[in-house]
């Protein structure tokens, strides 16, 4: 595979991430209850970061002559119909919209740690582009966590 296909390739599956975690958050924004108005402003503030997160790597893949994707993972997919079935027997509840999210984001610095330890050659704007964005990520991850931690304890 020819390297600019190796780095739209990977800055690909980043984009497919981040449209997971625009999917998984609009859902959880519809399963939540009014009563979590909370909730719903953080989770459009996920879905606003990786619709930028998406712009940012487009901007990569194009210097590539790279065409950004715009479907989401088949894990994403799966998981998100299992997320259906699992909503029809246990309701949405805020612990698990909360559980749901922090699944969804255990995924996305899964994504991230592969782009950055890939033997793919990089050009270091992308690079850091990369490690910015999953710096990001990592603290939107400790938010919805600190979120769940806070729902256990009451």
């Amino acid at each position: 595979m020819e390297a600019n296909e190796q780095v739209t390739e990977l800055l690909n599956d980043l984009v497919k991430i981040n449209n997971d975690r625009i999917a998984g958050y609009r859902r959880a924004i519809n399963e939540a209850k009014d009563l979590d108005i909370d909730l719903k402003s953080v989770f459009e503030g996920m879905v606003s970061q990786s619709e930028q997160y998406k712009q940012d790597l487009a901007g990569c893949i194009n210097e590539f002559g790279g065409i950004p994707e715009d479907d989401t993972t088949a894990a994403g997919k799966i998981y998100r119909a299992w997320m259906d079935v699992k909503a029809k027997f246990t309701g949405s509840d805020r612990k698990a919209i909360l559980e749901s999210c922090e699944f969804g984001e255990d995924a996305a610095q899964r994504a991230y740690d592969a782009a950055l330890a890939a033997d793919v050659p990089l050009p270091e704007a992308c690079r850091t582009l990369i490690a910015e964005q999953q710096v990001a990520l990592k603290n939107s991850h400790n938010a919805i966590k600190k979120y769940r931690d806070s729902y256990n304890a009451v």
